[in-house]
């Protein structure tokens, strides 16, 4: 029997508040229904009894209390699933908008996801190839694993997410899907995206979510979960290895920041809700391998630090949940060198565990240790050249500095439409560190040095 609740009690901001509601089911989705004959969607998110408080999509211009009437549908938000949705792109509420029509489902799936057995967690091991050096060989993306790319205001994060897409590959599968999903993005960036993704034909293997920066900010609350529901098929369901590339988290969390100031909570640190971090971890977690399954979800989120700052809540939160992190420099984007990864303060913590002998060359272990410590020695060579002048600087610095260069001019930068493999990334560092005296190269085996490093 279908009920409808004819009244609402109370309207404030995105939220409307339903009374008289029988069995009330938190995340329950409920239609509104308004006299002009539009119909809009929401979602519980408190109940008090028998009165509920509903999340607009859409938000609650043209509604009012006698206007209104609302049904509870018993279910809570599910997408419509199918081989087919690869190509497509969503709205962040996963509505088509590409005007291709419906989905016509295989199945339909909770947006919330399935709770991961830790038990049933496979180890994330072997790597997903970015064609990107300085991620490659310093702080290697594995399959399955969380790694964020931390980002400034003005910097060129999109144009990286976009090569990255374009790039990714894995070696042992052609099994290998992309879904993107950019929340609060302006209109001429969402073009940027799917034309993009179109020129360089790789929309075949992509799902496409995109939040506008006029959408609704209920939606792009949603947005992420939405795209998980979809990777999370596509890795389980499908046996597809799935990246998912999800820009830019620092909207998503301003947007919950807003959400919680309209339902009255306790702001906590800059007035972000006290549960910010249960919140991201419930995105984030929904990464990695079930033992069983053929696929896996790897997941990239880029955020953009406020005044990069990198102990702000957001990034300084979403540090301790992921596993490393690839950290943009403003001062290498302000030389022209594209990209800006600040290779010191990046790392990626599996990486150990899916590089070297059976998942990349034998070498590739040491060589990025090598490469790590020479460039720490590099800033330092740099810091005592300001202070006494490089003419007063050993040869040994001097042939630091000279390394630092050409590292950064010829390992970091690398143009948009360069796709390294894995073989010109570490015969590149070799090259490199050939140049500098073998009693620099501490940090790696002789046996190795040998063979890879030509004097």
């Amino acid at each position: 029997m279908i009920i409808e609740h004819m009244k609402l009690c109370e309207i404030n901001g995105s939220l409307a508040v339903v009374d008289g509601v029988e069995k009330p089911v938190y995340e329950e989705i409920a239609h509104f229904f308004l006299d002009d004959g539009t119909m809009r969607t929401g979602r519980v998110v408190k109940i008090d009894g028998h009165k509920v408080t509903l999340q607009v999509f859409e938000g609650t211009r043209g509604m009012s209390a006698s206007n209104t009437k609302t049904v509870f549908t018993g279910q809570s938000m599910s997408l419509p699933l199918s081989p087919e949705i690869l190509g497509r792109v969503f709205d962040g509420l996963g509505r088509p908008k590409d005007g291709l029509g419906p989905v016509y489902p295989d199945k339909k799936q909770d947006v919330a996801g399935a709770p991961i057995n830790p038990v049933s967690r496979e180890y994330p091991k072997n790597y997903i190839r970015t064609g990107i050096s300085s991620i490659d060989a310093l702080a290697t993306l594995i399959r399955g694993q969380k790694l964020p790319i931390f980002s400034g205001s003005g910097m060129k994060h999109n144009e990286l997410a976009v090569q990255i897409v374009r790039q990714s590959a894995i070696a042992d599968s052609d099994d290998f899907a992309v879904v993107f999903a950019a929340m609060g993005v302006k209109n001429d960036v969402a073009s940027y995206f799917r034309s993009s993704f179109a020129e360089s034909n790789v929309m075949n293997r992509v799902v496409m979510f995109l939040n506008l920066a006029n959408d609704p900010i209920i939606e792009r609350i949603m947005t992420p979960k939405c795209a998980l529901c979809v990777a999370e098929y596509l890795a389980f369901e499908l046996g597809k290895h799935v990246l998912v590339v999800m820009t830019d988290m620092t909207s998503y969390a301003e947007a919950l920041r807003e959400y919680s100031s309209t339902r009255g909570e306790i702001p906590s640190r800059k007035g972000f809700p006290g549960y910010l971090y249960s919140d991201l971890a419930a995105i984030y977690e929904r990464a990695g391998m079930i033992e069983g399954k053929k696929g896996s979800v790897t997941q990239l989120p880029i955020l953009t630090m406020p005044n990069d700052d990198i102990t702000h809540p957001i990034p300084d939160l979403t540090g301790y949940i992921t596993e490393g992190q690839i950290v943009l420099d403003r001062s290498l984007d302000s030389k022209g060198i594209y990209p800006p990864v600040s290779v010191l303060p990046s790392l990626s913590r599996l990486m150990k565990d899916g590089i070297g002998e059976g998942f990349t060359r034998e070498d590739h272990p040491a060589l990025s240790n090598q490469l790590l410590a020479t460039y720490a020695k590099v800033q330092d060579a740099r810091a005592l050249s300001s202070v006494i002048g490089e003419d007063e600087l050993s040869d040994t610095d001097k042939a630091l500095l000279e390394f630092g260069k050409e590292f950064e001019n010829k390992f970091i930068r690398q143009s948009f439409t360069e796709c390294r493999s894995i073989e010109e990334t570490l015969n590149l560092g070799w090259e490199l560190l050939s140049h500098l005296p073998a009693s620099e190269l501490d940090r790696v085996d002789e046996k190795i040095l040998n063979k890879y490093c030509k004097k």
